[in-house]
């Protein structure tokens, strides 16, 4: 069983990582990403990532899009492990928005 109190050595298979994060400033507004990754995608160095997409919240009339790879896993102990982002949403009314954040920690310290 896994738990918030269970140390996990090594790689968990088919985990995923959700988040909630707040855009950049840009044209007087942010927008909220509430984010749930794909499961793992294997890298050559033996770690992983994770892909993810979707929109942002609906703010000041419009939405944005975004498409994105996290950084490989970075343990944080406990057993636990998480992934940066940094990336652009696509551009809507004459903007963008930057997304650069950590997400929530999942089982595995690989």
């Amino acid at each position: 069983m896994v738990g918030k109190n269970v140390f996990i050595q090594g790689f968990v298979p088919n985990h995923n990582h959700r988040s909630v994060y707040y855009t950049s400033v840009d044209a007087g507004h942010v927008h909220q990403c509430l984010d749930v990754t794909s499961p793992p995608v294997m890298s050559k160095d033996d770690n992983h990532v994770h892909y993810t997409e979707g929109f942002v919240v609906y703010e000041d009339g419009h939405t944005h899009y975004y498409q994105a790879y996290s950084g490989p896993a970075f343990p944080v102990g406990n057993g636990m492990h998480v992934h940066y982002y940094d990336f652009n949403t696509t551009e809507a009314n004459r903007h963008r928005h930057r997304l650069k954040s950590v997400g929530q920690p999942a089982p595995g310290n690989k």
